[in-house]
């Protein structure tokens, strides 16, 4: 069954019906999910049937990296507003249904979050499934691996653009950037806007302050923190709530080197850091005020809700809910204020459209997400939606959904539904074939 094969198996597979690229396009008019090859008629039958994180997504497509066995996808979800846009994430999976539904949620993310941002952007987001006999850190695996993937987005004709997320760095973004025009946050040096994770940080910090005027609770001053994650965005999110003056931050991650790290850099700080393993949540559970999840997807389910202490959950990572109906109604009822992710986690995005645009300093694009005075800055916006949720008795991940669906659905001015076009122009080019 390939759904419970792991990545590497499922590599195997491809390599045995001599597949190295292979998509999932969904066809409107009859509402199915159309393979690129019957091989794979057994996933796309899966993907059809989903009802957790599939939502009619145009299209994923994917490819196996040239010289390591590394699986390669970008998973287009809604490109009404604009070109797919998201991250590239390197992660390791335990099987496929993993893999397709982590592609699946983030890109679904994606599309909500740049419409509540008001750019004039789709949702997408790319996956790389790391392969534990390789060296992840190893340099040139890695450039071989992220040239390959800039390959596929010039292969892809644009429909998507990629962008840095969890397990990719400024240097790879710059692997990717010599073989494709479609990617953001590429380094400084080479015209780009660099690392998106300390904007994110910041549009997270506003999220918090949101939660707590909406509760009354005052300001982050004198507050406990618990933050999941140490990496990209949670390093320099501590750093600014300190600088708001929490009295602790409680953070653990799954890197010892990571923890280390950080810690040494607050040394002089209230920080209580420490190492766990993957299966370890016990950071949600802390006696906190605030619980920032900053890792990975899926942490809040029935398993981790009923022992969170916290008043409040705002954070960076994506997808934070496993099921995002069912959780965000089961936090509603055990009185924990969450903030969606898509809502407050914006900021590395917005940084990554304004790349294209050219650099003026304190833009004013930039900054109107983390004022108070824009009616669609990151407060507002918050405090309009758990308003929204109080007023009618729904859960805030509901009232953000719904508001984000329907700006989602808008098709870009100038280019109308472009995305759309492109993924059935590589359908009739036969795509597959051609790599």
């Amino acid at each position: 069954m390939l759904l419970k094969m792991n990545p590497q198996e499922f590599l195997q597979f491809l390599k045995n019906e001599k597949i190295n690229r292979f998509y999932f396009v969904y066809e409107k008019e009859t509402k199915t999910v159309k393979p690129s090859h019957p091989a794979l008629q057994e996933l796309a039958d899966f993907i059809q049937n989903d009802k957790r994180d599939f939502m009619e997504h145009e299209g994923a497509f994917f490819q196996i990296s040239s010289a390591y066995d590394v699986l390669q996808g970008a998973f287009v979800h809604r490109t009404n507003r604009g070109q797919a846009a998201g991250g590239v994430r390197f992660w390791q999976y335990d099987s496929m249904e993993d893999y397709l539904r982590d592609g699946l949620r983030l890109a679904k993310g994606m599309t909500r979050k740049n419409a509540l941002a008001g750019l004039w952007w789709g949702g997408g987001k790319a996956v790389m499934a790391h392969n534990p006999k390789y060296d992840k850190m190893d340099p040139q695996l890695r450039e071989t691996v992220y040239t390959d993937f800039g390959k596929l987005m010039t292969s892809i004709r644009g429909c998507y653009v990629t962008a840095e997320d969890v397990g990719t760095s400024v240097e790879d973004m710059a692997h990717i950037f010599s073989q494709t025009r479609f990617t953001t946050c590429i380094p400084e040096q080479l015209g780009g806007s660099g690392n998106p994770s300390a904007p994110t940080a910041l549009g997270v910090v506003s999220g918090m302050e949101a939660a707590l005027n909406f509760l009354k609770m005052g300001t982050l001053k004198g507050k406990i923190v618990a933050v999941q994650g140490m990496g990209h965005v949670a390093e320099p999110l501590i750093g600014f709530l300190f600088e708001k003056n929490v009295k602790k931050i409680i953070a653990a991650d799954i890197d010892a080197r990571l923890v280390e790290q950080v810690k040494n850099k607050f040394a002089d700080r209230n920080l209580e850091a420490r190492t766990v393993n993957t299966d370890d949540a016990s950071i949600l559970f802390e006696a906190c005020d605030i619980v920032a999840p900053c890792a990975t997807g899926a942490v809040l389910n029935p398993q981790t809700i009923p022992n969170i202490k916290a008043k409040i959950i705002c954070g960076a990572a994506n997808n934070q809910l496993e099921n995002a109906q069912r959780d965000g109604k089961a936090l509603m009822e055990t009185g924990v204020t969450f903030v969606p992710d898509f809502l407050t986690n914006r900021m590395g995005i917005v940084n990554c459209a304004d790349e294209q645009s050219g650099y003026i300093d304190n833009d004013p694009f930039f900054t109107r997400h983390l004022d108070r005075e824009w009616e669609h800055s990151i407060f507002r916006t918050t405090l309009k939606v758990l308003n929204d949720a109080q007023q009618n008795n729904q859960s805030p991940v509901d009232v953000a959904v719904r508001l984000a669906d329907e700006l989602s659905l808008q098709d870009n001015p100038i280019y109308g539904h472009r995305g759309e076009k492109i993924i059935r122009s590589l359908v009739q080019m036969n795509w597959q074939d051609l790599g």
